[in-house]
Order: C-alpha cells, then sequence, then structure tokens
C-alpha cells in the first residue's frame, strides 16, 4: 500500500531533522517511493519567528494504518516533539509527521481520519504532495492533487 505523509520541522536543524524522520520511516514503516522538495513556509495556526521546512513523502507499506501512525507518533516523541496540537493549538516543533493518505481508504476513527482531513486547507501539504503524486484522486473529493493544491485557498 502507498501511504502519503506531510513532514514539518521548525525548530534546530530542520532540514537534518526532515532527513532523519525520512531514514527512521523508511527502516520502520517500509520503501521510500518519492521525496519532495523541501518547501520554506511561514506557520500555520500560529504564530512564531521560525519558519517551517516541510516536505511530502511516499512510502510503500505492508503495515496497517493504525500501526503506521503509532510508528510515525514514536519517531516524533524520539526525535523530541514533546505534544502533539490538540483542539487547533498549534506550537514549534523539531518534527511533525502527518499521515495525509494511505492508499484511498477512507477512516474515521477516534485516533486516525483519513484522508487528513485539513490537508486541502494547507498549501504547505498541497504543493509538495502535488509535485509528488499530481495525478492522485482524493477519495473523497474526487479531484486530483494537483487540482486541490491550486484551489486549497478556496478551501479555507
Amino acid at each position: 500500500m502507498n501511504v502519503y505523509f506531510s513532514l514539518g520541522s521548525n525548530l534546530g536543524d530542520k532540514e537534518q531533522n526532515l532527513r532523519l524522520a525520512v531514514q527512521n520511516i523508511e527502516k520502520r514503516i517500509g520503501r521510500i517511493i518519492s521525496l519532495s522538495a523541501f518547501y520554506t513556509t511561514e506557520p500555520w495556526g500560529f504564530s512564531s519567528k521560525n519558519t517551517f521546512l516541510n516536505a511530502a513523502l511516499c512510502v510503500e507499506t505492508s503495515l496497517p494504518p493504525q500501526e503506521v501512525l503509532q510508528i510515525t507518533q514514536e519517531i516524533e516523541q524520539e526525535m523530541g516533539r514533546t505534544h502533539k496540537s490538540t483542539r487547533g493549538v498549534y506550537a514549534d516543533r523539531v518534527v511533525d509527521i502527518d499521515l495525509l493518505l494511505y492508499g484511498d481508504l477512507i477512516l474515521e476513527t477516534p485516533t486516525l481520519k483519513l484522508p487528513h482531513p485539513l490537508m486541502q486547507k494547507r498549501r504547505f501539504v498541497m504543493e509538495p504532495l502535488a509535485e509528488i503524486a499530481p495525478n492522485m484522486v482524493h477519495p473523497i473529493f474526487g479531484r486530483t492533487m494537483k487540482e486541490i493544491e491550486q484551489m486549497v485557498d478556496d478551501f479555507r
């Protein structure tokens, strides 16, 4: 199954943080299919003097979605992330790994929603995702990632 992630960092050596996250994901989740360029972006949903470095990643895995989520949260903690953003309250972070898509699976549990429910509102997610998967169709919206990326401001 192809799984898509959004990666972000705005503390420390941001590029090294993203590269380390990618290495950990490859070691523990599956084979890297594609990695976008790194994009410098402004914080979204909060104010900070630190810009972000963001990327999108596609990995082939045989692990179930809940296990993928658990492993990404472990990687975040091991890399120094002390808490996840909750209830729309965001803060600076060493690394953020969001599970965006798990194939075309639509899933809603208390701990995981797929596709990621805010991805279409975030240019820092959609721009790198459209780079590596421009023709992939969103399983709910029925539009390609490139089309959604071009409309991201309309979704806000």
